[in-house]
């Protein structure tokens, strides 16, 4: 019983804390990237006003933003990091719920065109050793040409501010500037290099994509944030399938462990077993016994193990802080790991198939042993006693 509900409460603790995984990461990635991305397949999109407004008829498009979006080196003092720099409006993302809830220090509002003031992730302003207040040298991968030869393009910037999404991708490189300065930067003119769509359902972006792609009349490079972190999640699914298997072996040993202690059951009451067949007991009564109770085991195993399993679930976030605080060091560094903390979502369809699962090896395991019992002879059986 022991190890059937060890292996229940292990299964579902850890399929619950991946699901929270997935699903954390999901929701940190639909707050900083564009659920459905349009951008022309060459150089800077001029006219992205009507293109804008068109997209925006949509039933399914809740806004249509442009960004300026690249590659570039933030330098200050000795320190020198590589970056993604990205123009946004403020106005337009400030009741978005994404970028503006991120924000720590400093606000949105702060980027005003022609000031190239930017706001920074938390992580990249420590390794460059600067805070809010503070200049840095923003580099980008185009060239000046100069009497001197070809130099790289930069700006001075100020830095208005910073932001913290709790993903040390985004926190460790990002650079959000006000889309106009961007725009310089890159000499753009009036263009930018694409629009962003917010869509009401982000879950439906595949299919709004679709409709998108049918909608433009011109060529466009249309991606939705699935295909983006495609391999991502597709690698999420496959270790939870992975972990579900390797995880099931637990139990699958404690099952073998009701096969062992069946099995000695057997051979040490064959006398009883042949007794109650001169009695009148049909070889179905005594598979029956045997099944039975094989089967309470499973079934008492599977039961508890699912209610430590669910208690365990619904409390990782509140016991895995307190064992950091015991240890005094964070079990999943935000350098190493996508998210620092340990989120746990129970779903209740996993819980069922792990407990299916749990009882129908516990009732597998009981077959074999039930089977040697009914094949038991009374006479062999007692013929020493």
């Amino acid at each position: 019983m022991g190890g059937i509900a060890l292996g229940v409460t292990a299964l579902i603790t850890v399929i619950s804390v991946m699901n929270g995984f997935e699903e954390e990461l999901r929701k940190r990635i639909l707050g900083m990237t564009a659920h459905v991305q349009v951008q022309p397949w060459q150089g800077a999109l001029g006219d992205w006003q009507s293109l804008a407004a068109q997209l925006r008829e949509h039933p399914e498009v809740l806004a249509a933003r442009p960004f300026v979006a690249g590659e570039g080196m933030a330098r200050a003092g000795g320190q020198l990091s590589g970056t993604l720099i990205r123009g946004i409006d403020p106005d337009s993302e400030a009741g978005s719920g994404g970028l503006a809830q991120h924000v720590i220090s400093g606000d949105l509002a702060a980027l005003e065109p022609g000031r190239f003031d930017v706001i920074i992730g938390r992580h990249l302003a420590a390794v460059l050793g600067i805070a809010p207040g503070d200049t840095l040298d923003l580099m980008i991968p185009q060239a000046n040409v100069t009497p001197l030869g070809l130099t790289p393009r930069f700006r001075r910037m100020r830095v208005a501010g910073l932001f913290e999404v709790g993903m040390y991708e985004f926190d460790r490189s990002l650079v959000l500037m006000h889309r106009e300065d961007a725009a310089k930067l890159y000499r753009l003119g009036e263009g930018v290099h694409g629009l962003s769509l917010s869509l009401a359902e982000p879950m439906r972006a595949p299919w709004v994509a679709q409709d998108v792609r049918a909608l433009l009349p011109q060529p466009y490079s249309i991606t939705d944030w699935s295909r983006q972190h495609r391999n991502f999640f597709a690698a999420i699914r496959t270790e939870k399938r992975v972990m579900f298997i390797i995880l099931s072996l637990i139990i699958a040993v404690a099952a073998f462990n009701i096969v062992s202690t069946l099995v000695m059951v057997v051979q040490d009451k064959q006398a009883d077993i042949a007794i109650l067949r001169t009695l009148g007991a049909t070889r179905a009564d005594v598979l029956g016994v045997f099944v039975v109770q094989g089967s309470v085991i499973g079934v008492i195993g599977t039961v508890l193990g699912v209610i430590g399993g669910v208690a365990l679930a619904l409390n990782v976030e509140t016991i895995v802080p307190a064992i950091e605080q015991a240890l005094g060091r964070d079990l999943l560094a935000d350098d190493v790991y996508y998210i620092s903390d340990l989120p746990s979502r129970l779903h209740w369809d996993d819980v069922t198939k792990i407990g299916l699962v749990s009882l129908s090896l516990g009732l597998l395991s009981t077959l074999y042993p039930a089977w040697r019992a009914s094949q038991v002879e009374p006479a062999e059986a007692l013929r020493y006693e």
